[in-house]
């Protein structure tokens, strides 16, 4: 019996709920390698990590006054970032000011959860994904979200990307720093936001951060890294659904693995090929 990968794809495709976790995932994945670049550059991945968990809070908020947890993730997220980039100037000294917000949210987390009388299914479900729960009134919402991040990044890209290499001499030629990283902390937070529907909130580095350090190994170009590290998130994605069709285990899980492979592959496996292999003039690279 013969193996048809096209029939395969088909017979995934032709089912309405792996429709909307293959376009959910396709626009987190470009986001999040986006984002996720800058978000390594600026040495900001507690930030990250720190505004998943508080948009936990937000879910359980949202969930206790009955709306969608993605509303009050992406207000707790943003009211979080915002918070973060305001108490905290510099992006490298923020350790305080994002433990100390994070510590508040989470309390507040807790007390919206004791509050509720019924169980808060969304909430929680929050903290592992449910890409396959997505619909398709959640996809027209991530499509828009994502759009308005990439039009944000493009309009701040070449002043962001400047900040994030060196903040004292960008801070010294005059660019408004602090406005810059608050901006910065508002697109994380949406990104966040949207990507915690695929991955969860206690697994958002796998799609926030893996993919971009493992793009920082292969390339030094800004472009080249973000466009590995955008493939990279994509591949991981989209082999997760893949996988996670014909298996009966959390898609989560087969994103963060592909992921992690991705990552030890790059890290212990790829300098030993390279530094094997002779360059064009017949010498092995240093």
């Amino acid at each position: 019996m013969s193996f048809d990968p096209l029939a395969v794809l088909s017979g995934i495709w032709k089912y309405e709920f792996m429709q909307h976790a293959f376009e959910a995932g396709t626009i987190v994945a470009i986001v999040a390698g986006i984002v996720g670049y800058f978000v390594v550059l600026r040495r900001s991945s507690f930030a990250a990590h720190a505004l998943s968990h508080i948009g936990f809070s937000g879910a359980a908020a949202a969930v206790l006054i009955g709306v969608n947890p993605v509303y009050g993730l992406l207000v707790f997220t943003s009211a979080g970032g915002l918070g973060i980039a305001a108490l905290g100037r510099r992006a490298s000294q923020r350790d305080v000011q994002i433990g100390t917000v994070l510590a508040f949210m989470l309390g507040l987390g807790v007390l919206f959860i004791s509050l509720y009388s019924g169980y808060a299914t969304e909430a929680y479900s929050i903290l592992f994904g449910e890409i396959l729960g997505i619909s398709f009134g959640d996809v027209l919402l991530t499509l828009l979200a994502g759009v308005i991040i990439l039009v944000l990044i493009a309009a701040v890209y070449r002043p962001l990307l400047f900040a994030s290499l060196d903040e004292d001499v960008a801070e010294a030629k005059g660019m408004p720093v602090l406005f810059l990283g608050i901006i910065f902390m508002f697109l994380v937070a949406v990104a966040t936001s949207f990507a915690v529907q695929v991955v969860g909130v206690l697994l958002i580095f796998s799609l926030m951060v893996t993919p971009a350090a493992t793009a920082q190994m292969l390339a030094k170009q800004p472009r080249q890294v973000i466009i590995i590290s955008v493939a990279i998130a994509l591949a991981a994605t989209w082999l997760g659904l893949f996988i996670a069709f014909y298996e009966p285990y959390p898609v989560s899980f087969f994103i963060t693995s592909i992921v992690f492979v991705f990552y030890l592959l790059v890290r212990f496996v790829y300098p030993r090929v390279r530094s094997a292999i002779p360059d064009f003039r017949g010498k092995k690279p240093v």
